[in-house]
């Protein structure tokens, strides 16, 4: 298979998981059903269920009325060989806004529970942070699936079998830890083929692509590479802001930055950017980060990161 025709399957695939069933039922709440990307590790991606829960409320939504914001917490692992129920409740219909409640259930239990606010898009003040300068072009940088053969087999995969292209700006930290003190990073990432014209599709994706890398301005502040033996990361919660319209199979500048960490957990914010610097999407996450004591950590290698 060529890498063309890799990436084809990869962005088709992820599409496959986007299009969510519809039951036909409902009572006080729509349920919608979908399945999970293969994953190595055998838990879902968590950004999976972000972009899988956004596309649930926007099914009951009228058109015209995009979601704005989303503000979810990861309750649960979920099982990547499992399929997913998602069941809406319709809080409020407002004149201009509309509030809606997710859950993505697994097993019968609820794995993700997220809160969307949505709003017809009217006039109003206007301004927006800024793109940081100097950054080099996406095409200058290597992809992050291209230095992957250095990682062990399951990490490999990751990368690789992802429908992202990412590449990072000040180097990735999959296997050396980046140097102390420097706690924000950018990253240059992009869906590998295109998208279907269907804004939704492209706001789905932007979810998705969001929960990729976040994390790392938090390791980055303390040296640490994915490679570090008993290294434990997991999302807690996740909010987004969509700012503006923007396609997601083209180039988007991650500008991340962690202000804070502190008992096991980290927080990280981010800012998405269009080529042209248009800010598109604001992010924030807290993660939970347990990091072992390095002198005792065993030899780092063939571990997975």
């Amino acid at each position: 298979m060529t890498d063309a025709e890799q990436d084809r399957r990869s962005v088709d695939a992820l599409l496959g998981v986007l299009a969510l069933g519809s039951t036909g039922a409902r009572t006080t709440e729509d349920i919608f059903t979908g399945i999970s990307q293969p994953m190595p590790t055998g838990r879902i991606y968590g950004g999976q269920v972000l972009a899988q829960s956004l596309i649930a409320v926007e099914r009951t939504l009228t058109a015209g009325r995009p979601v704005h914001s989303m503000h979810g917490y990861f309750l649960r692992p979920g099982d990547a060989s499992e399929g997913l129920t998602f069941s809406v409740d319709r809080i409020h219909d407002g004149r201009s806004f509309s509030t809606r409640r997710v859950q993505a259930y697994q097993k019968g239990v609820p794995i993700f529970s997220m809160i969307a606010s949505s709003q017809d898009e009217d006039p109003g003040v206007e301004h927006a942070a800024t793109m940081p300068e100097g950054i080099p072009e996406p095409e200058s940088l290597p992809s992050d699936a291209a230095t992957a053969q250095r990682l062990h087999p399951l990490s490999r995969r990751l990368l690789t079998d992802r429908p992202v292209d990412v590449r990072h700006v000040e180097g990735s930290i999959y296997l050396s830890p980046a140097p102390q003190q420097q706690s924000s990073q950018a990253v240059w990432m992009k869906m590998r083929c295109e998208l279907p014209d269907d804004p939704l599709i492209h706001r789905a994706s932007l979810a998705y692509m969001s929960d990729m890398t976040i994390q790392e301005s938090i390791l980055r502040a303390h040296g640490v590479s994915w490679s570090l033996p008993g290294l434990k990361v997991a999302s807690l919660d996740h909010a987004m802001w969509w700012h503006r319209a923007a396609r997601a199979d083209e180039w988007l500048l991650y500008v991340q930055e962690s202000p804070n960490a502190r008992s096991g957990r980290g927080l990280a914010t981010g800012r998405l950017y269009t080529r042209d610097g248009m800010l598109v999407a604001s992010v924030a996450q807290e993660v939970m980060v347990r990091v072992p004591d390095a002198a005792n950590a065993p030899d780092a290698a063939g571990r997975a990161v």
